[in-house]
């Protein structure tokens, strides 16, 4: 028997002309909104010795990635047009070694009308870019991916969790 299709669910961001438009959230509850991004950057073994033993001539590039990260969060609304600023009452970065480069975690929470997802994925997508720019000179191959939600609480949708 062939599946049958889906109906296609209406963008949110898009209105009944195709305009692109920011969601009116001004009747919706403020509420607990969580989420957890995470992604990696892999890089070549010298430019991990590089980082790890902090021989990186433009400074100590985990902490410097990290605090790029929470200051991404903070102007996610800048620069994602249609994001809403957002009053963030914790934002979280690490870094963690792997075996070849790093995770990235970042954790976002407010309480406000809408969700933080948009805030923990820029989180870890400027801290992979800053780790990119500090190293770059030692190892232009890094490669940044698998940035992704890996889980969201709160709001009218309730939790998420990536399998």
């Amino acid at each position: 028997m062939p599946r049958r299709a889906r109906p296609a669910a209406r963008l949110s961001h898009v209105d009944a002309s195709g305009k692109a438009v920011m969601v009116d959230v001004g009747d919706k509850a403020v509420t607990a909104r969580e989420a957890w991004a995470q992604g990696t950057v892999t890089m070549s073994l010298a430019a991990l010795r590089a980082i790890r033993t902090k021989t990186v001539a433009k400074g100590d590039v985990l902490q410097v990635a990290r605090l790029a990260g929470i200051l991404a969060a903070k102007q996610t609304a800048s620069l994602i047009p249609l994001c809403h600023p957002l009053p963030l009452s914790h934002i979280q970065v690490d870094l963690t070694p792997i075996r070849q480069g790093f995770r990235i975690d970042a954790r976002v929470r407010t309480s406000a009308q809408t969700g933080v997802e948009m805030e923990a994925l820029t989180a870890v997508s400027v801290a992979a870019l800053t780790v990119y720019d500090m190293v770059k000179a030692v190892d232009k191959a890094m490669v940044i991916g698998d940035i992704v939600l890996v889980q969201k609480l709160g709001g009218k949708s309730g939790r998420y969790r990536r399998r």
